[in-house]
């Protein structure tokens, strides 16, 4: 129908009880018809990983949006898992858009392909479906939190303004996903910028303190990184050294922007390397 709103399908991976997800969405509800599948437990750092393991059993419950009740869904499996279950099972019709997030937290660097928030975005592009990831900055110990601490109204701001665009407009080629990230303390008026990822990491993984092999050592992870010194078109520098929301274009096409013909040179030794 001409006048039917679009259809926007929400996820995230902190959890279908996270704050992020429902301002997301609520920021959304005006404008767009709102389908809620999001993992039914935190599921942070799952990427776009889809086990065997998970059984994929649905919980619809009623919540509030905007003074409005909905049934949302909770997925017991990943980010990735509940976005198919949305479109495959739950939406009426093929959604207009993916929204993953408002995440704990930022998803920069080369630790991108780590995160359950973009992954569930890059499911949602490999369906046919413009997708957004949309990451908060946050404190360290707020990161696997539903904490009230965290103001999402700048996030959810962004979230819209980018997401309306991919519904309304022409991408140009290669622009199957947006990545935004918003830095801790944005408003509304905060400026944004066009970003690549950095190669940079910026969260390293921490070794874990046990005695024996044997026990129990999981693996934790550490902020260790100067801004200062990344690409200064990246994500890290525009987020965490100049602190203006960062705005990345990513691609399904993971096939690396080398010159193929002297890799072929290179690899059937006519070339040496440097020469």
């Amino acid at each position: 129908m001409l006048n039917e709103k679009p259809l926007v399908l929400f996820t995230n991976d902190d959890g279908i009880d996270s704050p992020g997800l429902w301002a997301a969405a609520e920021a959304f509800a005006p404008f767009a018809e709102i389908l809620i599948v999001a993992p039914r437990e935190q599921q942070s750092g799952m990427g776009r990983s889809l086990p065997i393991s998970s059984e994929g059993r649905i919980y619809s419950r009623e919540m509030h949006i905007n003074g409005g009740a909905m049934t949302v869904y909770a997925v017991d499996g990943t980010p990735a898992q509940a976005v198919q279950h949305g479109v495959l099972e739950l939406a009426p019709r093929l959604p207009a858009l993916v929204v993953s997030g408002i995440n704990y937290g930022d998803n920069t660097g080369n630790g991108v392909t780590i995160s359950g928030t973009v992954g569930a975005a890059i499911e949602g592009a490999s369906l046919g479906i413009p997708s957004l990831a949309v990451s908060q900055q946050t404190p360290h110990d707020l990161h696997l939190t539903h904490s009230s601490e965290v103001d999402f109204s700048a996030a959810a701001y962004f979230a819209l303004l980018f997401g309306k665009w991919l519904i309304d407009s022409r991408r140009p080629d290669d622009v199957d996903i947006l990545k935004a990230e918003i830095p801790w303390g944005a408003t509304t008026s905060t400026p944004w910028r066009i970003t690549r990822i950095s190669r940079r990491r910026v969260y390293w993984p921490t070794r874990p303190e046990r005695v024996a092999l044997s026990e129990r050592g999981r693996l934790g992870y550490k902020f260790d990184t100067d801004p200062s010194n990344a690409e200064p078109d990246s994500d890290v520098y525009a987020l965490l050294h100049d602190r203006v929301v960062s705005v990345s274009p990513m691609s399904l096409d993971m096939t690396s922007r080398t010159d193929m013909f002297r890799l072929r040179q290179l690899l059937a030794g006519e070339l040496v390397y440097g020469h």
